[in-house]
């Protein structure tokens, strides 16, 4: 931990950013190597006029200080830094820098950005935080803008902020569909890199960071716009109540790993102005070394750059209430003096332990495109993890499974990887973290979305003026035979099935779900699959859908009320054979016949169906059980419903082979035979109590080395 008052190290980086004082304000800011720095105050009618400067004086640990009077609420300001030149350098004494820590942030007529003392006032009215525990968490991934832009349900001036998203018609939408978190792209104020500004194109998502401590403002309502010191913020406070009060997680996703900095060439407007050296990573000829992607990468063994982000994490989840965090890149925020990714580096460690952030939920985004930088499972306990591999494996198989046996007669794999990622990827995580280290996810803001998956074998990205060279060519799609919009009916029936058969794979398995906002209805980007710079119908959410849409947000919001009954389904710890492990999943795996699984039936391309029966061991909830079964072939199987000690009886829950399953019989015994559809899942409760003693009945349980198959390359 790394504290204000800590007699440590870096104790002496306290209370930077301005501070109110019986006599005005105080601001404190960080520079190692600056030679001079001064406090520019601006006119209040005149952003562009410099009113009054002031000296800042350094201490010992390099931080500067000044204080004036006129430092209070609403007050505009800037500071110059002077330095040493060089090539680690970049000091210019003329230019009008942006205080790291500022709270506010407004930009005047000729385009500059000036910091401003905010107006944190606010009632929260004795909300608190939902604090919904992690195995009971449903992520929902979505955009401020996005989600409620085309919504006709509410007044125009609020589509697309901050305020519509905590509207009553969004909020009913989202409990009604049955996600507990939202996961709010970047709302950190970012600005479009200068390149889309030449090409008349936006930075849509907002993965380029301004500044760490102030809400986007173009999010906010014109009225909170142009409503004073503080409406902005207010507004984005309103909505984290509101969301709070109907039950929601707000989660942000925060990009600390670089700035809108850009390369040495892009604007500097902060840190790079401030101490080029302190706050980010290059060589010794000055060059930066560039693990994002994005011209520079933040420099985390420094400090100040750790310091930094703790604060901004603390800010967030105290003074602003947010629930959680997803931090994209985050291996770039592991990595050591040498650019080495340490599971031990002091951020990582002090994040878990601040007590600010007790509580609140941290999520890895768990690599970056640095050397080295893959770190699925390797972050400490404490962090769950985008799963790529869960991602990978779904896709494989129910989409490009299927297209290799539909043109090779058959599938390049048996089940058995799919059933890994299924309960838990153990294999993946240590024993210790349990599943809900997972977060699994079929899609997400950067990719193909769930429709397009099953309609594009390749991306369509023309738009985004850089001739279809971004965006991955590896989408692990399948358009079952015709690229794009069809009405061939087979087709369509087809990929309507695939997506039931994915978002079913999300929401059935071990660890924390992941949905991207639209998936649940079948919201199409054209085949774009990096739509990162189009603010516009192509992105925003249509509520204007078709009856197979309606249908298929039917469904999503079914699974999730299963996931919610069903404690089987949602393991907190993995099992061990031989033990009652408490809020474990005890598996029994079945084939076809209804007979304990064999190494062929686990690996063979041809013995795509398993069986397994879910058994929770209570601990906070009631003794649950279901079974569930994955059909991977495109032609129907005979099935036998397992005989297991205790059960006696299913009922069935879903079918994906069907939007409503109100005209399936329902009920069914152990050793009935079932003809199951061609590539579908179908989940039963199983009835009957418990039965005494660990591992009865069956072949296994989900343990940390996950269910006993050969798995042959899987990553």
């Amino acid at each position: 931990m790394i504290r204000a008052d800590a007699p440590g190290p870096h104790g002496h980086l306290g209370h930077l950013g301005v501070t109110p004082t019986a006599h005005g304000g105080r601001l404190r800011v960080y520079s190692r190597h600056a030679t001079r720095m001064e406090l520019c105050l601006f006119d209040p009618d005149d952003a562009n006029w410099v009113a009054q400067t002031v000296e800042m004086r350094p201490n010992r640990h390099h931080v500067w200080s000044a204080e004036h009077p006129d430092l209070r609420v609403g007050a505009r300001y800037s500071i110059r830094v002077d330095g040493p030149d060089g090539p680690i350098h970049d000091f210019g004494p003329h230019r009008h820098l942006i205080d790291p820590y500022a709270r506010g942030l407004a930009r005047t007529t000729s385009g500059e950005w000036r910091s401003y003392v905010q107006d944190d006032d606010f009632d929260w009215g004795g909300v608190v935080k939902p604090g919904i525990p992690l195995d009971h968490t449903v992520l929902y991934e979505t955009h401020v803008r996005g989600l409620t832009k085309l919504n006709p349900a509410m007044p125009e001036e609020l589509r697309g902020t901050y305020a519509g998203l905590a509207h009553p018609t969004t909020i009913a939408y989202l409990k009604d569909l049955g996600v507990t978190t939202v996961q709010l792209l970047p709302v950190h104020q970012s600005i479009s890199e200068q390149r889309l500004i030449k090409q008349g194109l936006t930075n849509y998502w907002g993965y380029n960071t301004l500044n760490f401590f102030t809400p986007h403002a173009a999010y906010a309502t014109r009225q909170a716009q142009f409503g004073g010191t503080g409406a902005v913020l207010r507004e984005f406070k309103g909505m984290v109540r509101l969301l709070h009060e109907a039950g929601l997680e707000v989660v942000l996703d925060v990009v600390y790993n670089h700035t809108s900095e850009e390369g040495l060439d892009g604007p500097t407007s902060s840190l790079r102005g401030i101490d080029n050296a302190s706050y980010y990573r290059h060589t010794p000829d000055g060059a930066y070394i560039d693990t994002t992607g994005c011209g520079n990468t933040v420099d985390f063994s420094l400090p100040a750059a750790q310091r930094l982000v703790l604060d901004s994490l603390r800010y967030w989840a105290d003074e602003v209430q947010v629930d959680g965090f997803r931090f994209d890149l985050m291996a770039t925020l592991g990595r050591d003096r040498r650019a080495h990714y340490d599971p031990d580096h002091p951020l990582l460690r002090a994040i878990l332990d601040d007590p600010t952030l007790q509580g609140v939920k941290m999520i890895a985004e768990p690599w970056d495109v640095g050397l080295g930088g893959w770190q699925v499972g390797n972050f400490p306990a404490g962090y769950s993890e985008w799963n790529d591999g869960f991602r990978d494996r779904a896709r494989n198989f129910w989409l490009t499974d299927a297209a290799a046996a539909r043109h090779a007669g058959s599938a390049p794999e048996g089940i058995g990887s799919l059933a890994r990622r299924m309960t838990g990827s153990a294999h993946v995580f240590a024993a210790e973290r349990g599943p809900l280290a997972s977060v699994n996810f079929i899609t997400a803001h950067d990719g193909f979305t769930l429709a397009d998956l099953t309609a594009y074998d390749r991306k369509h990205n023309l738009g985004n003026g850089e001739g279809n060279r971004d965006g991955t060519d590896s989408n692990r799609s399948y358009s079952f035979g015709i690229e794009g919009p069809t009405d061939d009916q087979r087709v369509i029936a087809d990929r309507r099935k695939a997506m039931r058969n994915l978002m079913g794979t999300l929401l059935l398995s071990a660890g924390i779900p992941m949905i991207t906002a639209g998936d649940e209805w079948g919201r199409s980007q054209r085949g774009n699959n990096n739509a990162y710079c189009h603010d516009s119908e192509l992105t925003w959410h249509s509520w204007d859908r078709a009856g197979w849409q309606e249908d298929l947000q039917r469904v999503t919001a079914r699974l999730l009320a299963l996931r919610r009954e069903n404690p089987a389904l949602r393991p907190v710890r993995y099992g061990k054979w031989g033990e009652t492990v408490p809020s474990a999943t005890q598996m029994d795996w079945y084939n076809k016949e209804g007979r304990s699984m064999t190494m062929l039936d686990w690996d063979s391309p041809q013995e795509r169906t398993l069986q397994y029966l879910a058994a929770s061991t209570p601990e906070f909830e009631a003794f649950n059980r279901v079974l569930l079964i994955v059909h991977g072939l495109e032609e129907s199987v005979e099935v036998t419903l397992p005989s297991h000690v205790g059960v006696t009886g299913y009922t069935l829950l879903w079918d994906s082979s069907h939007d409503d399953i109100s005209g399936l019989q329902p009920s069914h015994v152990p050793g009935e035979r079932l003809c199951v559809e061609p590539a579908s899942m179908l989940l039963f409760r199983a009835h009957g109590g418990p039965v005494a003693g660990p591992g009865s009945g069956g072949p296994g349980v989900v343990s940390a080395d996950g269910p006993e198959y050969s798995d042959h390359g899987d990553g």
